[in-house]
């Protein structure tokens, strides 16, 4: 019944309204994959050297880990903690939480009338003794670093002895954790790109823009209340860029700026949306682009639509270039020598995509590589990424001004490279004037 529910619309352009499976359906999925999930978690502990995981909940400072180790469902206790132990021979989930709770305890060893946390954590330590217990400490990324102060403090207040000495960052176990998706998952996250490119369309078409009317802050507020009547939240503000003849483009940090809330979208322009939702522990990143017709045009103007091929050809590299085990950087530098030969002037920064918008992996991105960073991050199979870049194409119907075709589109890494979960834009989006 819940796949069903999953496969009823349709890839691409459907005809329906995506919906999202029922509040209650949701949770049920979601705890069908966290018993999937746990069943990961000893292996990838021994790979990254970890014999204690520790993950701490607060109330009104929900740790970012906590509805993908642990059922997700409110947490509501002062201090609720999840720990995963590698016993020698089997996994042990230990659930310390201020009040026993029906769902949490089919998934963790959790007591009736559970006993102070101190006493908990102090009794687990004694009896396995732990050489290194991983804790989200001493690193990058948020979701990795999200242990606060006060409870590394009360945890090695509450082991005692010498237990300090044992923690150690289990950003890696974290980012393996994170980044690995399971076959379950799918379905339901090629809805969500499917909800998110309907909402997207609908945004930039005629049913939301009247040229010389509609201005940008009114298209913002229209995907806002679109999520709101969806039922799906986003995690960054939806941005709108317009791109005009014979206007100068502002720019911010080397991308083109976001156009004012003020501006009125008129005949001629070039729009172009960066928008995402989230649901289901999920998030999705999605950018597209439209064409305002002029009074008496029937198409884009030729210049444009060389534009956005240069974006496809840019896109296209990237998914065949990359496969799994191949380092990031390797791949990275693979694709912008492509385009230096081409004569297409790229820019690419993707990022891996999931969990979070801006999940952990492997990224494809011109900042990682400049760093260094990515140099020794290899692509995993199966992992999601959201394929986010830009090309600059001068126009000639506008003079020679340059302007700059942006996508983003999530995929999957498959043996023979990415592949999207919709297919690409290949022609602009159409809005009539008025």
């Amino acid at each position: 019944m819940l796949s069903a529910v999953l496969l009823a619309p349709r890839v691409g352009h459907a005809e329906q309204p995506v919906k999202l499976p029922s509040w209650s359906q949701q949770i049920a999925l979601r705890e069908g994959w966290l018993a999937k999930r746990h069943e990961m978690i000893l292996p990838m502990m021994r790979r990254h050297n970890i014999d204690m995981w520790v993950v701490v909940n607060e109330e009104f400072h929900n740790d970012p880990l906590t509805e993908y180790i642990a059922p997700p469902r409110p947490y509501t206790g002062n201090r609720d903690i999840f720990v995963f132990i590698d016993t020698g021979t089997a996994l042990r989930k230990v659930a310390i939480t201020g009040y026993a709770e029906e769902n949490v305890n089919r998934f963790f060893d959790e007591e009736d009338d559970p006993k102070p946390a101190d006493q908990q954590l102090a009794a687990l330590y004694q009896q396995y003794h732990p050489k290194r217990i991983g804790l989200s400490i001493d690193a990058k990324r948020g979701v990795q670093r999200s242990l606060t102060r006060d409870s590394y403090q009360f945890l090695a207040k509450s082991m005692g002895g010498d237990a300090e000495s044992h923690f150690v960052s289990a950003a890696d176990l974290i980012e393996e954790y994170s980044d690995t998706r399971l076959p379950e998952e799918f379905e339901t996250y090629r809805m969500l790109v499917a909800m998110t490119d309907q909402i997207t369309r609908r945004a930039f078409s005629n049913e939301v823009i009247h040229p010389g009317k509609t201005t940008v802050g009114d298209v913002r507020r229209w995907l806002y209340d679109a999520m709101g009547n969806a039922g799906v939240t986003t995690w960054f503000q939806q941005d709108i860029r317009v791109q005009r003849k014979g206007s100068t483009n502002g720019m911010s940090r080397g991308f083109l700026g976001v156009a004012p809330e003020s501006t009125v979208i008129e005949p001629g322009d070039l729009l172009h949306v960066d928008f995402g939702i989230t649901a289901m522990g999920f998030s999705t990143d999605w950018q597209k682009m439209a064409y305002v017709l002029r009074p008496g045009e029937k198409d884009v103007p030729a210049g444009l639509k060389q534009a956005l091929k240069n974006t496809n050809a840019l896109q296209e590299e990237l998914m065949t270039d990359s496969r799994p085990g191949k380092l990031a950087g390797e791949v990275y530098n693979e694709i912008m020598a492509a385009m230096t030969k081409r004569g297409i002037e790229a820019k690419v920064y993707s990022h891996p995509i999931g969990f979070q918008g801006h999940g952990l992996g492997a990224a494809l991105d011109y900042r990682a590589a400049l760093q260094g960073a990515s140099e020794g991050k290899r692509l995993r199979k199966g992992s999601y990424l959201s394929i986010e870049l830009n090309t600059t194409t001068a126009v000639p119907e506008w003079g020679g001004q340059k302007v700059f075709v942006m996508e983003e589109d999530d995929a999957y890494l498959t043996e023979e490279g990415f592949r999207t979960f919709l297919p690409r834009q290949t022609s602009f989006y159409l809005i009539r004037p008025s």
